[in-house]
């Protein structure tokens, strides 16, 4: 049996088990620091994550991503998943206010969340919003193959608004 003298060590444990594909020990460990300190917001981030990707229980996942976001609002990589969930669940007040919170935060990938902002108006037919959120995703990215996506993302746009313009016929006579 492990004996643990910190919280952290706890927490490392936990993210370790995950990572090395041992969810079900790391999801009761990190569930063991939420009930001896609801107040430790990586432990809810790291529930989010598992809940979101590996367990589909997106109300949950939403519920530890906002509570790490309310917990310790400064935590930058609560800000890829959290979003990414918002968006995945079409929740438009939510991906505003993700996002706009988001964008404030030292550490957060800009160009990520301008991505998820444009995939977000793409999903919905807002095709200029999607395409100004993709442009600024441009402008922020900082790798080759993130850029190739969001220029396809873009080409991908272009595409959509073209098709859906009016067609204007006139009769000449």
């Amino acid at each position: 049996m492990n004996t643990f003298y910190t919280i952290e060590e706890k927490y490392l444990k936990a993210v370790e088990e995950v990572n090395f594909g041992s969810t079900p020990n790391g999801l009761q460990l990190l569930r063991e620091i939420i009930e001896n300190d609801p107040l430790y917001a990586r432990a809810h981030y790291q529930l989010g994550k598992i809940y979101y990707y590996e367990l589909d229980d997106y109300q949950t996942a939403g519920y530890h991503f906002k509570t790490c976001m309310e917990l310790e609002p400064s935590f930058p990589d609560n800000y890829f998943h959290y979003p990414d969930l918002v968006v995945f669940l079409n929740m438009e007040k939510q991906v505003n206010l993700v996002s706009e919170r988001a964008l404030k935060i030292p550490g957060v990938n800009v160009a990520d969340i301008y991505d998820l902002l444009g995939l977000f108006f793409e999903k919905n037919k807002h095709w200029a919003k999607s395409l100004e959120a993709y442009r600024k995703a441009f402008f922020e990215v900082v790798y080759t193959e993130d850029k190739d996506d969001i220029e396809e993302s873009i080409a991908r746009i272009k595409t959509k608004m073209q098709r859906t313009k009016p067609y204007h016929y006139h009769l000449t006579g």
